[in-house]
């Protein structure tokens, strides 16, 4: 199924292709041609900060992984070009993604060739299972080689495919140093992706990243957390970041993050995010959350909701933030 192999260096470009993943490919093709031909004439730049600050479009997007019982709008291969039109038209930078397969991720890295990508399969930490990945804009920032990787949220995290603490399947989390083009400055990027059912598994999860993160961002670099927690703004495992970690199992606290569309819409009502498909309006909860490490100051914040045909189960969350050196 797969046609780009994916990992922490670059792909092999060998694949093989089934008739539904041809279509998806010369879909994605076409829409690729219309912009390189739309910007083909207009010289790359990087445009320089004169303040060295750092202005960052940031999303995290669960994709809804590819389930071949689920067909007509709901199908990857009818979704994923909708997917890529919305993350170009949106200008993302910065990307969170969780739940999805290899061969999806590989066709959202092979339409977006101007992307770099962080992540491992969650079930054998090279290709199988679902992903918890990162993808980052090449021409806008740099990754830095001894700073990336993933960890399994168990005991056990440095083993593939381990999990703890009565969660139902593995779970990851993947984090990038990235270093600015226009500022100079170092940027630490977190996606995770927590328990749906598990709540001590959802804390443990994000204390043990925390702790981690205190370990390797010695200098408090600027920092940015997105995913996926399956948990509520109220629930305590999304609260450990808005509220600040104390420091237990690690030589230093862990300071308290701004969570960005509550900075800017603290009292919206219309701030769901999982919709099920919208099968049901009332059922939706805001479990996708973009936080950042103070004292950036949070530009833009929206739920990117669309009508039919839904993007995935959940809907997208953006973010527009300005890290001041």
């Amino acid at each position: 199924m797969s046609f780009r192999k994916l990992g922490h260096h670059s792909p092999s470009c060998k694949f093989t292709a089934t008739p539904s993943r041809i279509a998806i490919l010369a879909s994605l093709l076409c829409l690729l041609l219309s912009c390189q031909k739309k910007e083909k004439d207009i010289p790359k730049a990087i445009a320089v900060s004169p303040d060295g600050s750092m202005e960052v479009e940031l999303m995290t997007l669960n994709l809804r992984y590819e389930n071949h019982q689920e067909n007509g709008k709901r199908a990857w291969r009818n979704r994923v070009v909708g997917i890529v039109e919305m993350l170009q038209r949106e200008k993302v930078e910065i990307l969170a993604i969780q739940e999805g397969l290899h061969g999806q991720v590989a066709d959202l890295w092979a339409s977006m060739p101007e992307f770099g990508f962080e992540g491992v399969g969650r079930d054998d930490g090279k290709k199988s299972g679902e992903y918890t990945g990162i993808f980052y804009r090449k021409d806008r920032f740099e990754a830095d080689a001894k700073n990336r990787g993933s960890i399994w949220l168990s005991d056990t995290p440095k083993q593939a495919g381990s999990k703890s603490w009565g969660n139902s399947f593995p779970r990851l989390a993947t984090w990038v140093r990235l270093s600015d083009c226009s500022s100079g400055q170092a940027l630490w990027v977190v996606n995770i992706h927590l328990d749906h059912i598990n709540q001590p598994s959802r804390e443990k999860g994000v204390q043990l990243m925390a702790r981690k993160l205190s370990e390797m961002n010695c200098d408090a670099e600027p920092l940015v957390w997105m995913g996926d927690f399956n948990a509520g703004e109220l629930n305590p495992a999304v609260r450990y970041l808005a509220d600040g970690l104390p420091a237990s199992g690690s030589s230093k606290a862990f300071p308290a993050l701004l969570e960005t569309f509550s900075q800017l819409h603290p009292k919206d009502k219309e701030r769901g995010t999982l919709h099920f498909w919208m099968s049901d309006p009332n059922r939706q909860w805001k479990v996708d959350h973009i936080f950042v490490s103070k004292p950036a100051k949070v530009l833009d914040a929206r739920i990117v909701k669309s009508g039919e045909p839904y993007l995935s189960d959940h809907f997208p969350v953006k973010a527009r933030v300005r890290f001041v050196k």
